[in-house]
């Protein structure tokens, strides 16, 4: 059974749930799924340090949201790969928001002969479906830093590409980083 649509999940605003217990008896949720997200950063990590990339383009949220942690991949794989083509070895790529919070499904059949799986709410906790991250607005999810201002324009190009792939509206922000003076 595939994966249930993010809209069922997305804006809902939940406490965070990460609780997992080594005791059985405690332990409402018996495995946590994978992290689907492989590199959090990406790219020059020493350029950005040392001030050569001083241009920062971050994407960040307007709304209250949860960002699954395939949603955040399938972004930073199409992102990383037009970094890698259109500024080969001059940027650094973070993502930002990790996601912690376990989602849980309560499966429910519908339809004739399906009667004898359903609990209905009774046992309704739910299995653990996937990650999220909860984020709230004006929190980065993506952060780019380029070396000069043109590189800014090919950046918005993938930002703007990448948007339809997140469940809340974003914007993006742009800041100059001042280089350190040489003494």
């Amino acid at each position: 059974m595939g994966l249930r649509k993010a809209s069922a999940y997305t804006h809902k605003h939940v406490v965070p749930f990460t609780r997992t217990s080594s005791k059985k008896g405690k332990a409402y949720i018996k495995t946590v799924p994978p992290q689907a997200i492989v590199k959090f950063s990406m790219g020059s990590q020493g350029d950005f340090e040392s001030g050569k990339l001083p241009y920062v383009l971050t994407m960040v949220t307007q709304e209250h949201a949860q960002i699954r942690n395939n949603a955040l991949e399938a972004a930073r794989q199409y992102i990383n790969k037009q970094l890698d083509t259109d500024l080969p070895g001059q940027y650094y790529f973070k993502v930002v928001p990790y996601p912690h919070h376990i989602q849980r499904e309560n499966k429910m059949l519908t339809g004739a002969g399906a009667d004898r799986m359903q609990t209905g709410m009774q046992l309704s906790f739910g299995k653990s479906v996937g990650k999220a991250a909860i984020v709230r607005p004006n929190d980065p999810i993506f952060m780019i830093a380029i070396p000069n201002e043109k590189a800014t324009v090919t950046v918005r190009e993938i930002f703007r590409i990448v948007k339809p792939k997140l469940p809340c509206r974003t914007k993006i922000l742009f800041e100059m980083k001042m280089v350190p003076a040489k003494v």
